[in-house]
């Protein structure tokens, strides 16, 4: 490498990593996913079926899955007492879990805030299957965000604490 030029980052930082969820990330997923929503259910509504209410509640359980999954990695990595051993490919493959869910969550939750406005529109207009649709819409983008928390909490869950002698000056 010549003088002047910097290493590559992943070299720089000690070796390549996996970073944090962006929260801008998640924001412009969601917001990526509601303009899209907008434009479909805007001009394509009167030929689409009613929401259904199994997608919500999947992804709800799946949420709530992934709470409880964070709660016991979390202790299974700070080997507090009458946890078990973590194994660390499982805890990558959480990891990895973690970050699909989030950004699924947050492409997810822009979709259904976008329908769910759009509906709320649409009944002040009097449209009847508007009023149907709605609570499947709010429970969708309720859905959604819980799925974005679960999956940053797992995410958090699986980090790797600092080692004692790692806090000592060098």
């Amino acid at each position: 490498m010549s003088q002047g030029q910097q290493p590559p980052r992943s070299q720089r930082s000690g070796g390549p990593g996996m970073q944090p969820t962006n929260l801008g990330t998640l924001l412009l997923a969601g917001v990526a996913a509601a303009a899209v929503a907008w434009l479909v259910v805007d001009n394509y509504y009167g030929s689409l079926p009613s929401l259904p209410w199994l997608p919500p509640v999947s992804i709800f359980a799946l949420a709530v899955v992934e709470a409880v999954l964070a709660r016991t990695t979390k202790a299974r990595i700070e080997h507090r007492p009458g946890a078990a051993r973590v194994d660390p490919l499982s805890v990558a493959r959480f990891v990895v879990l973690a970050k699909a869910s989030a950004l699924a969550g947050a492409l997810i939750s822009g979709a259904y805030l976008s329908i769910a406005g759009w509906l709320v529109v649409q009944r002040g207009r009097g449209l009847s299957a508007a009023a149907d649709d709605t609570p499947a819409a709010v429970a969708g983008l309720i859905a959604g965000l819980a799925l974005v928390v679960g999956g940053l909490l797992l995410e958090r869950a699986c980090r790797v604490p600092p080692r004692p002698d790692d806090d000592e000056p060098a």
